[in-house]
Order: C-alpha cells, then sequence, then structure tokens
C-alpha cells in the first residue's frame, strides 16, 4: 500500500523527536529572541506534524474499512447467487454469462473458478492477479481478503469458497480512488501544517518582540551609559512586573552620576587650590636657581631633584585640570589650518629631546588639516613621553593620508603591549602591566587618557596595534578626520 502504516508514523515522530533534541542543543548558543521563536515553531511544527499524522491514518482506517465492509456484502451477496445457480450439468457459456451479469460496484473485477476452469468479463483482473496466499488460503475453504497493488493499481481482492461444487469467488475492488483522496488530503495537511509553521514563526517574531522590548530597553540604557552618556534613564512602560527593576535601573545610574560628578568636581578643585602654591613653588625655584652658583654641591642636587619633582607635579597638576574640564563639558577646540608635516616637524623639535624620523608620502606632504594646534601639540607630545618613558624612544613617525582622513602613527621600539591591555591602555589611571613589574612608571596614567580625549574631541581615533614591519614594539595610531584639499 501507499498510505504509511502505524510504525512509519512512529518512525516520523521519532525523526521530529530527534530533530527537536538536535536543534534545542544548538539553540542555547543563540539569541534569546530566536530561542524563543525556534521554540514556538519547532513545537508548532510537532504538534501540526502529530494531528496531520493523526487525522490522515484515522481518515485512511475510515475510508478503508467503509470500502471493506461494502465489498464485504457484496461478494457475499454474488458468492450467494452464484451458489444458487451452480448446477453440475451448468455450461461454460451460462457460468460466463452468469460473472458478467452480477450486480458489482463501478470498476469491481469478478473472478470465479469452477474446478480448473475460470471464468472473468475483464481482462484488466484475471485469475493469474490472485495473489498465491489468498488463492491457497480460500481453496482451502476459508473466505479471506488482502490488499495488494496489481500493475501499479491498488486493490482490495475478496475470496469467497463455495463449498459442494469445487468452486471459489473472487472480487477486485479498486482502492485508487481511496488513494487519490489520501494524497490529496495529505498535500492539504502538509500545506496547513506549512501555514500554521510559517504563522507560528510570525506571532513568535512579533510576541518575542513585544516580551523582550524591555531587556533590548535595558541593554541600549547600558550601552549608552558606557559610552558616558549618564543622562540616560529608563521609561517604567506599561508592565507592572518591570517597574522595580526600572526604578532600581534609574536610582543607580543616578546615584552613579551623582558620584562621578562629586569627584570630578573634587579632581578640579583640587587641582585649582594646588595650582596657585605649585606656581609660588616653582617661581621659588627659579630664583635659586638664579643664585646656583653661590650653592654648595649638596644643595645644587637637592636643588636639581626638587626641581625635576615640581616639574612632574606641574605636568600631573595641569593633566587633571585638563581632564576636569573634559568631564564638565567646557573643553572647546581652537581651530586653525596648517600644514601637517611642517606642524609634526616643530612639534618633534619642540618636545622631543632626541631626533625623531618622520616618514612622509608626497600627498600628506602637501596636507593641510584643520584642528587644534594646543591639542594636537600635547597628543604628539604625550605620545613621544610616553615612548620615551617606557619603550626607550620613539623610533619613528609616520604620517599618511586617507580620503578625508589624516593618519599620524607613532612607532617605538618597546617590549609592546599585551593584548588584552590594548583596549584599555587608553583608560584613565591605566598603567601597563609589564610597566608596572619592572618599576619603571613616574606617572599616573593620564598621559594616554588625554590623547583619547583630544582625539575624541576631533571626532576622531585613537588606537595601538603591533607594529607592521615586524620588529618589537607598538604602534600608537592616531587618526583625524579633519583632512581639507
Amino acid at each position: 500500500m501507499s498510505w504509511p502504516e502505524g510504525g512509519a508514523a512512529a518512525r516520523n515522530l521519532g525523526l521530529l523527536s530527534r530533530i527537536w533534541h538536535r536543534t534545542g542543543s544548538r539553540a542555547r548558543r543563540l539569541r534569546l529572541r530566536t530561542r524563543i521563536i525556534l521554540a514556538l515553531v519547532l513545537t508548532t511544527l510537532l504538534l501540526s506534524a502529530l494531528l496531520s499524522v493523526t487525522v490522515f491514518a484515522l481518515t485512511r482506517q475510515n475510508l478503508l474499512n467503509g470500502r471493506e465492509n461494502d465489498a464485504l456484502a457484496t461478494v457475499g451477496f454474488n458468492a450467494s447467487v452464484v451458489n444458487r445457480r451452480l448446477s453440475p450439468d451448468i455450461e461454460s457459456e451460462a457460468l460466463q454469462n452468469l460473472v458478467s451479469t452480477l450486480a458489482t460496484p463501478e470498476g469491481s473485477r469478478p473472478v470465479l473458478r469452477v474446478g480448473s476452469d475460470w471464468f472473468q468479463p475483464s481482462f484488466e483482473f484475471e485469475q493469474g492477479d490472485i495473489d498465491e496466499r489468498l488463492r491457497r488460503t480460500v481453496e482451502g475453504g476459508t473466505p479471506a481478503r488482502m490488499r495488494y497493488r496489481v500493475r501499479d493499481k491498488p486493490f482490495l481482492v475478496i475470496g469467497i469458497p463455495i463449498p459442494g461444487h469445487n468452486a471459489s469467488y473472487y472480487e477486485a475492488t479498486p482502492l485508487d480512488e481511496i488513494e487519490d483522496t489520501l494524497g490529496s488530503l495529505g498535500l492539504i495537511l502538509a500545506s496547513a501544517g506549512g501555514g500554521v509553521t510559517l504563522a507560528s514563526a510570525g506571532v513568535g517574531f512579533w510576541a518575542s518582540r513585544r516580551l523582550l522590548r524591555p531587556l533590548v530597553d535595558i541593554g541600549e540604557a547600558a550601552q549608552s551609559i558606557a559610552r558616558g552618556d549618564l543622562s540616560t534613564r529608563l521609561e517604567a512602560g506599561a508592565a507592572r512586573e518591570l517597574v522595580a527593576l526600572t526604578d532600581s535601573f534609574n536610582e543607580m545610574v543616578g546615584a552613579l552620576q551623582d558620584r562621578i560628578a562629586r569627584d570630578e568636581r573634587f579632581a578640579s578643585e583640587v587641582s585649582h587650590e594646588l595650582r596657585s602654591p605649585l606656581m609660588t613653588l616653582t617661581a621659588s625655584l627659579e630664583v635659586m636657581n638664579t643664585r646656583r652658583a653661590e650653592l654648595p654641591e649638596r644643595a645644587r642636587t637637592a636643588l636639581d631633584l626638587l626641581t625635576e619633582d615640581v616639574d612632574r607635579f606641574q605636568h600631573l597638576v595641569e593633566d587633571l585640570l585638563e581632564i576636569s574640564r573634559f568631564d564638565v563639558g567646557t573643553a572647546e577646540l581652537d581651530l586653525d589650518v596648517f600644514n601637517l608635516l611642517e606642524f609634526v616637524e616643530n612639534a618633534v623639535s619642540a618636545t622631543s629631546q632626541v631626533e625623531v624620523p618622520i616618514i612622509c608620502d608626497l600627498v600628506t606632504a602637501r596636507t593641510r588639516v584643520r584642528a587644534d594646534k594646543r591639542r594636537l601639540m600635547q597628543v604628539i607630545d604625550n605620545l613621544l613621553s610616553n615612548a620615551q618613558k617606557y619603550a626607550g624612544g620613539a623610533a619613528r613617525i609616520t604620517l599618511g593620508h586617507q580620503m578625508k582622513e589624516v593618519v599620524i602613527a607613532v612607532d617605538d621600539s618597546g617590549p609592546g603591549v599585551a593584548d588584552d591591555e590594548k583596549e584599555h591602555i587608553f583608560d584613565r589611571f591605566s598603567r601597563g602591566r609589564q610597566t608596572v613589574e619592572r618599576g619603571t612608571t613616574t606617572g599616573v596614567g593620564l598621559g594616554l587618557a588625554l590623547v583619547a580625549e583630544h582625539v575624541r574631541l576631533h571626532e576622531g581615533r585613537v588606537w595601538c596595534e603591533d607594529r607592521p614591519d615586524g620588529q618589537p614594539g607598538t604602534r600608537f595610531v592616531v587618526q583625524l578626520p579633519i583632512a581639507v584639499p
């Protein structure tokens, strides 16, 4: 037969269960929304498949049982007619006419065996088409029925023995109509299951989007806060279950904002308070340096150490003041248009104690940029100072030109920066692990943080990477979208 039996249906359900299990293990690595949609789709698919198999099996069984009961009644009636008409002296022509005049349903094919002779009105189904097992059972005196295909057509063949006449009556009832009906039903069920599955995917997408919208809002708010926008707040929304979470989140952000504001005010006020006595101390040191020749050797040594520490302390206070301007939002650009190569050459001459080679192509050498000279000077100064303190000095500076951007790359020959530190090296008070372990640090980690703030104020980018020439060391790259024709 061409219809799934109970075992086939069970195998189909088992296959769906294995797909569910394997897909479920992979779904744990997917996004939450995808997992919700996938779970709903697979559940709908499994239920629709189970319902379709059940409906198909019940419909098939009912159709076949109905056709079989009708065929049994017809075959039993025709067999009784044949039994009454049979006699020892009946002729073959009369038997052929008898078989031809039997009341059979449309499409049914009767076959009569009397002794060794066979009689059938149609050659579409004849004695050779009767299954051997069915024939032996009937000729043994037991009525039997069997469903099988004859020349690729489904038939229900019923055989009844006629005792006392050495005869048996067979009738083949076609089942192609039922097969076509079941084929159409299967197509309809499959289409309906597919449609329901697609609809469930749409419903799952809509429902997951609606249900997960608060989580998405929380994630976006957290990202915004991580980028520095502490004014971000969550709206309460209509879900009462999320009111407590929203309130706690907003209170936490508010407390964080107040804490940072207090720290910023403290740093700014302390820096301003330190600036006045520091200026007095610097002026006093200048006076003492004018009388340096009158001081004894030990006093001159102490004066040099004090001058060095005061200079470093003055740079620290200036860095703190600069950072505080960024924090309170008062940092502004004083833009000028100038030649990049000439500016970098002057900056290196003014800030570096050693000669640093500058590599520049012809296009970049003619490039004029629009930037804040003071801030860009501090960017170059801090990068060169960082290389001098921690990497033995800058190896070279490379200038490049890309569309509407200029690139300033400073290479050093130091031990390099670990991959896990490259993302955080521009954070405030961040110092490399190798620098701390060697004990060579003399700063508090504000130099590169100021570089990042100045570059960000120019709407540019700064990052560090390994040197592209394969030599040991690090390349610090500043990219500024400020190039002009």
